[in-house]
């Protein structure tokens, strides 16, 4: 059973959450560039040679027109005759000609799909809405239809995906008509003699021409993995199923009535476990901009499947969740495809197979082994935190398997988990990022803790003010804290890592050098995969500081603007206007004190591993000490929010801060004293000789 389902999800939690906070490179599991592995020439199809012409090419090769009264009547039932009457058969008549089945079979698409826009939303539903209701899903082709009328070839691809898994639940009902178990694949769904039975053989050869084989146009399987562009799905493929499904909804009229029978739905699925599975936080504005600005520089994503992570953001900003998470399935199987055809050196596994080899889907993605019984590189590659977090969202039988029960039609797509989506999305940009060139990192820094604390140096102040007011609103304690300060930075610069002491000529670390240190401190790698749970315990209460350290300096930034305007409108009262100079004082200290626990927390992680030298007694010492950094960050966050406004008490509760830090540093237990050497080179050093 994987991590996630079976124990605390420390693990994929720190390294996820990190990389959605713009530190990826702290946390990486892999010691090389991620962005090199899908350097090549730009993927234009992920389509072979004979998918590609049987979808795009084959069913528009005869240009005749067909009339579409022999097609569908004005009353909106449809002529199957004329439908199965183009369905091709090899010379023993025992096996489909597909091929020659969507050549001939292309006018009467287009017929039908010029027929669609020729009607009013109105007219579409008088005519047509009453055959959909056999299914579970009738609303879906209302909005099928809107799509279509759209021109966006996103939105038709993704409503024909939403329409062949509605049908396929739908043909799993009439199935259970006659049949005990219903078949889990579609292709053997569409074989079966029970639904031969209702619909008619030649009917289901129609379906299997259209959805039920490889041989055929397969536009199920095509779209639902991941192998489709958006330009590569004609939109006339869409309407003709839609007719389809309204043709089938007639069939079945007659069935039923004739048989006395009564069609029951079966209850949709809600996806197990999934509390479980929430290890990322919610995604806010500020990740989707950043998700917005990876699409376009990661080399994860297909240029060519680039519009459907656009619409992928679309439908999440609007609230279509199961939409947003349909696209993004489709997507992440797509782009570890790639990956996993670049890593095992197998580029035609990128392809659509042909009819007689299994396409390469998430079960082979996600495997230990290739089919030649070779090790699959990419879990090596991904790490063992976002494998767990595929296996465990996509195959574990106790998970969610939120794939396959969206593609099979088993979930109302209407009551889709956000939590399940935000997951999807938070992962996404995980792997964006991590296929985003070193010199673009710096564009994903938005929610960087240390640049927000540098800003408060832009905040508005009172011209009328002079800092001489607010420096007589300092006293002893604000004094010994800025004297605790420098000591305990000249003591974090002598254990600069080797190749970041770039000032070793000074006897202490100046302020002003702080940003571009953090900056070359985070671009150190430090592995985490298969590491001790000791050092992911570290991590998390690391990475929380951090998480708190930003929402002070948010916090702070608001109350100064909102002060400084209710101060020129002289809307203060003489208590708010002290109070008002009592936060400028509080923001001179606080300001180094949070650029120091910045510096002091990134260095403690550049060094993080070598918690595992501590023994019981000195780990328990260890942690105790940074959740007390944890608890005082907690307590600025309660103190500077604008219901508490408690400037002096800052004052007063970072000073024992301080003193705590300072105390702990003077015994020696950090973990920048436990490391002897230039951090860097024994990390890779040892990430190198396989004991990470």
């Amino acid at each position: 059973m994987c991590c996630l389902l079976s124990s605390a999800p420390i693990c994929c939690c720190f390294y996820i959450k990190e990389a959605c906070f713009g530190m990826t490179s702290w946390f990486s599991p892999t010691p090389f560039r991620e962005s090199e592995v899908l350097i090549g020439d730009p993927i234009t199809t992920c389509l072979s040679p004979s998918v590609y012409d049987i979808i795009c090419n084959l069913g528009f090769q005869l240009r005749e027109n067909c009339d579409i009264h022999s097609i569908v009547t004005q009353n909106g039932e449809v002529c199957w005759k004329t439908i199965t009457d183009c369905v091709s058969y090899t010379e023993s008549e025992q096996g489909l000609d597909y091929r020659g089945s969507v050549r001939l079979l292309g006018p009467v698409c287009e017929a039908v799909h010029s027929h669609f826009f020729s009607l009013t939303k109105g007219q579409f539903e008088i005519r047509y809405a009453p055959w959909f209701q056999w299914t579970s899903f009738p609303e879906l082709f209302p909005e099928i239809f809107d799509a279509l009328e759209s021109l966006q070839s996103p939105a038709i691809s993704l409503s024909l995906m939403k329409l062949t898994s509605c049908l396929e639940r739908a043909l799993g009902d009439v199935f259970l008509l006659i049949g005990k178990e219903c078949p889990f694949l579609l292709r053997d769904l569409l074989a079966s003699e029970e639904l031969a039975q209702v619909f008619g053989q030649s009917v289901m050869n129609v379906l299997k021409v259209f959805i039920g084989s490889p041989c055929g146009l397969n536009l199920r399987n095509v779209l639902w993995h991941g192998f489709a562009s958006p330009e590569e799905v004609p939109p006339k493929y869409c309407s003709m199923m839609m007719l389809l499904t309204a043709g089938l909804g007639q069939l079945l009229k007659s069935y039923l009535q004739k048989t006395k029978l009564t069609l029951a739905h079966r209850s949709f699925i809600t996806p197990t476990n999934l509390e479980d599975l929430i290890v990322f936080p919610d995604v806010t504005y500020e990740v989707l901009s950043v998700l917005e600005e990876a699409m376009t520089k990661s080399a994860f994503i297909l240029k060519i499947m680039l519009p459907y992570w656009e619409v992928a953001l679309v439908k999440f900003k609007s609230h279509r969740f199961a939409d947003c998470a349909i696209l993004l399935l489709t997507q992440l199987e797509t782009g570890l495809r790639n990956v996993f055809a670049t890593l095992n050196r197998c580029p035609k596994r990128l392809l659509t197979a042909e009819s007689t080899t299994l396409y390469t889907t998430f079960d082979e993605i996600l495997a230990k082994h290739l089919n030649d019984g070779k090790i699959n590189q990419l879990p090596l590659f991904l790490g063992e935190p976002a494998m767990e977090f595929l296996w465990d969202f996509l195959n574990h039988q106790e998970g969610p398997r939120i794939r396959d029960h969206l593609s099979h039609g088993e979930i109302n797509l209407h009551e889709f988990s956000k939590e399940a989506t935000n997951q999807l999305l938070a992962f996404s940009v995980v792997l964006l990022l991590r296929f985003v060139d070193e010199g673009l990192l710096s564009v994903f820094k938005v929610l960087s803790c240390e640049e927000s604390i540098r800003v408060w140096a832009l905040l508005p102040f009172p011209e009328e003010l002079t800092w001489e007011a607010v420096r007589l609103e300092d006293n002893s304690e604000t004094n010994a804290c800025h004297s605790l300060i420098t000591k305990m930075t000249d003591e974090l610069y002598h254990h600069m890592p080797e190749n970041h002491c770039v000032f070793k000529d000074l006897d202490h670390l100046p302020t002003e050098t702080w940003p571009q240190l953090l900056r070359e401190l985070c671009s150190t790698p430090v592995p985490t995969l298969f590491c001790p749970r000791i050092v992911l315990e570290v991590l998390v209460v690391l990475r929380s500081i951090g998480k708190q350290c930003h929402r002070v300096s948010g916090q702070v930034t608001v109350a100064s603007e909102l002060r400084h305007r209710q101060w020129v409108e002289r809307t203060l009262r003489s208590r708010q206007r002290q109070n008002y100079l009592r936060m400028w004082s509080s923001i001179r200290l606080l300001s180094p004190v949070l650029s120091l626990i910045l510096l002091l927390i990134t260095l403690e992680l550049v060094n993080v591993h070598a918690v595992c030298g501590k023994n019981a007694h000195e780990y328990q010492q260890y942690l105790k000490f940074v959740k007390s950094i944890l608890q005082y960050t907690e307590n600025l966050v309660a103190y500077t929010s604008y219901e508490k406004n408690k400037w002096n008490e800052t004052i007063n509760l970072t000073h024992t801060a301080l003193l705590k830090i300072w105390t702990f540093s003077e015994k020696k237990q950090m973990l920048i004293h436990l490391a002897k050497k230039s951090t860097s080179k024994v990390l890779m050093k040892t990430y190198k000789s396989g004991r990470l």
